[in-house]
């Protein structure tokens, strides 16, 4: 006979179910996740009443057993001594396997929970596919039209429609890897940094395509499983579209010794900095290309770089576990902080719209440090997983972590977990996520990750539903 309490948990899952059914504003994909749950859970409830009553039959006949087995034992009474610790032990483990089993259900169900949550507020909207390599950097253009920039190891970097998914432009004038792009403030230029050692600047002119008409995403959720290794060269044959390319730079940047990692314009957009695994940052004049000052300090290769959006104040992260701030606004005196809160290579520090800076790492921490008192930060965010370049939102302050797990989660700066992107068979990367990058101009497309998968996702974050769950 089935007992009171999952009686009671059968009458409420089955209200619960009609209330939605009859009276839900819920899409109807959502709904039937919900249903499908639900009986999930049911399922598993039963289980382990049923488990539950087998393990208790188990424990009564080993009992009797062992008490038939104390009766021959050399006339001595086991009842009390050698029987009661036998009993016990045994009786221990049973229960350790029910425990084990209950946890594991419910931990189930509760991840189904989870899961859920995380795809009616994150949801897949666009796939970006035509490099034939894995893509390191992504940024979104600062003015009108809006369209999206990636930098791959494949030696291009390319412009896409951020509505069509449509490759717009190609720039192919770098001899090797291309490890970063960042779009000028106030002009049709891009930055982009590469493994041959310099940083390229290069004028753009784009034409938007007519917009598609817009997809259900909602159809699309599917289980949150992780994926198998699939194979990369699936995504090889999709190329883009025949796209205009450019080959030559207008400007050259080339005065570091290794590999240029990351570059960035700062505020004004007439001067940017360059990072570089010869161990230096370097200023550079846009209009004259000259080198304006080098940034040394570091002990190991640098891993990023980035300017503050309103002040002439520049972030460089590096191998040796340490960041540091260059202070330009006073053109007598060029300042450096260093911060040493991290145990492992530094993957990128970044500003935030307020004064704060946002420091990543592979030692699987991200920290929170007040620009105005940076002896310790004021929030540090504990993952499972290296963290890579990370990105926060202007508007709502939201922090975007991409790991090379394969995983992109969501954190206020208090360090309070928001959401994980879903991930999937059917959706989702692949490989390692090396960068994501917010666009709050468009409410459609928000979020955009790529990685090592060669292809950039762009998401939709239902932010005000983001921040009602916190």
């Amino acid at each position: 006979m089935m007992p009171f309490a999952l009686i009671k948990l059968k009458d409420f899952t089955w209200n619960f179910l009609s209330l939605i059914m009859e009276d839900s504003k819920l899409p109807m994909a959502l709904r039937s996740n919900l249903l499908d749950l639900f009986g999930q859970i049911e399922r598993e409830f039963e289980n382990l009443y049923i488990e539950n009553l087998e393990l208790r039959r188990e424990i009564e006949s080993l009992n009797e057993r062992l008490a038939g087995e104390g009766q021959t034992v050399d006339g001595g009474d086991l009842s009390k001594g050698a029987l009661k610790t036998k009993a016990s032990h045994s009786t221990s483990q049973l229960s350790q396997k029910l425990k084990t089993t209950y946890k594991a259900s419910t931990s189930k169900i509760v991840s189904s929970f989870k899961a859920t949550t995380s795809r009616a507020v994150c949801q897949l909207v666009k796939e970006y596919v035509g490099h034939r390599d894995g893509i390191w950097d992504l940024a979104v253009t600062r003015i009108q039209p809006l369209v999206l920039g990636t930098a791959s190891a494949d030696h291009c970097s390319m412009l896409w429609s951020i509505e069509t998914g449509k490759c717009l432009l190609k720039y192919a004038g770098h001899a090797g890897s291309v490890n970063s792009i960042k779009f000028h403030p106030t002009e049709q230029m891009a930055l982009t940094a590469s493994g041959d050692q310099t940083a390229h600047i290069w004028r753009y002119m784009v034409q938007l395509p007519l917009p598609l008409p817009p997809a259900d995403i909602s159809a699309s959720l599917d289980d949150d499983v992780d994926f198998s290794d699939k194979d990369e060269a699936d995504g090889e044959a999709d190329g883009p579209n025949e796209c205009p390319t450019i080959r030559v730079a207008t400007t050259t940047l080339k005065s570091h010794q290794g590999v240029v990692i990351a570059a960035d314009w700062l505020v004004g957009g007439k001067q940017v900095v360059t990072a570089s695994w010869d161990r230096a940052a370097n200023l550079y004049d846009v209009e004259t290309s000259e080198l304006v000052h080098t940034l040394t300090g570091h002990d190991q290769e640098l891993t990023h770089c980035c300017t503050h959006p309103t002040q002439r104040l520049v972030v460089t992260s590096s191998r040796d576990t340490t960041f540091r701030l260059w202070d330009f606004r006073d053109p007598s005196i060029h300042s450096v902080n260093v911060f040493q809160g991290h145990t492992d290579t530094v993957t990128s520090a970044v500003f935030t719209v307020g004064d704060n800076v946002v420091s990543g790492s592979d030692d699987r921490t991200v920290k929170v440090w007040d620009l105005k008192n940076m002896r310790s930060p004021i929030a540090t965010i504990r993952t499972d997983s290296a963290v890579n370049r990370i990105s926060v939102s202007a508007n709502q302050r939201i922090i975007a972590l991409p790991h090379d797990n394969r995983q992109v989660r969501l954190f206020d700066m208090n360090g309070v977990r928001l959401a994980r992107l879903p991930r999937s068979n059917r959706q989702g990367h692949r490989r390692m996520v090396c960068c994501s990058a917010w666009n709050e101009e468009n409410q459609a497309c928000n979020l955009f990750t790529c990685g090592f998968d060669r292809q950039a996702i762009g998401w939709n974050i239902n932010i005000p539903a983001l921040l009602q769950e916190k």
